[in-house]
C-alpha cells in the first residue's frame, strides 16, 4: 500500500486547526467570562523555558505551511509572528488553513523521495520527502499545538479532548 503524501499531510493539518481554532473560541469565551486579561493566556508558559502559548500556535501555523511548501517545491510564504491576542492568533490559523487549502494532491502526491533541505542558523539536514512528513513535520506539528492545548487547559479554559480531536 502507498502511502498519500497529500492526505497524510493537508487534510490533517487543516483539521488539527480548525480544531485549535475552536479551542481559541472557547478561550476567547473563558477570558471575556472572567474578564480577564487575554494575554495571561497567550504570554503564560508551562515551564520558564518553554515558549508562550501564542508562539505555541504561531510553530504549528509555521509547521503546517513550510511542511506542505517544501513538501510541494515551492516558496513558504513569511508570517509576521506579531500575533499577541486570542483574536489575532485565530485570525492566523485561519489564514494557514486558507493556504494550506491552495494546494492538491497532484502538487504533494509523489513527494516520497524528494529531498528537503532544513537550514538552522549555520547547518542544514536533508531528508526525503516522507522521512521529513512523519519524522519531523508532523510530530512537530502536533507538539505545539498540544502545548497551547494545555497551557489553556491549565489555565481553566474548559475544554477536553473532544475539542483537541475536533469533528472528524
Amino acid at each position: 500500500m502507498t502511502i498519500s503524501m497529500y492526505q497524510a499531510s493537508v487534510p490533517r493539518f487543516i483539521h488539527t486547526l480548525n480544531s485549535l481554532s475552536a479551542i481559541l473560541d472557547k478561550a476567547q469565551a473563558h477570558v471575556d467570562t472572567k474578564k480577564l486579561d487575554e494575554t495571561a493566556l497567550t504570554g503564560f508558559r508551562l515551564y520558564p523555558d518553554m515558549l508562550p502559548m501564542a508562539r505555541q500556535i504561531m510553530i504549528a501555523s509555521d509547521t503546517a505551511k513550510g511542511a506542505v511548501a517544501r513538501l510541494a517545491g515551492v516558496e513558504i510564504p513569511v508570517y509576521e509572528d506579531v500575533e499577541k491576542t486570542l483574536a489575532e492568533l485565530k485570525a492566523r490559523t485561519a489564514k494557514t488553513v486558507a493556504y494550506l487549502q491552495t494546494f492538491t494532491p497532484a502538487q504533494i502526491d509523489g513527494s516520497e523521495e524528494r529531498e528537503v533541505v532544513i537550514k538552522r542558523r549555520d547547518s542544514e539536514t536533508r531528508h526525503s520527502g516522507l522521512q521529513f512528513l512523519l519524522g519531523q513535520a508532523v510530530p512537530n506539528f502536533y507538539f505545539h499545538v498540544t502545548t497551547a492545548y494545555a497551557i489553556l487547559r491549565h489555565n481553566g479554559v474548559e475544554i477536553g479532548k473532544r475539542d483537541y480531536l475536533g469533528n472528524p
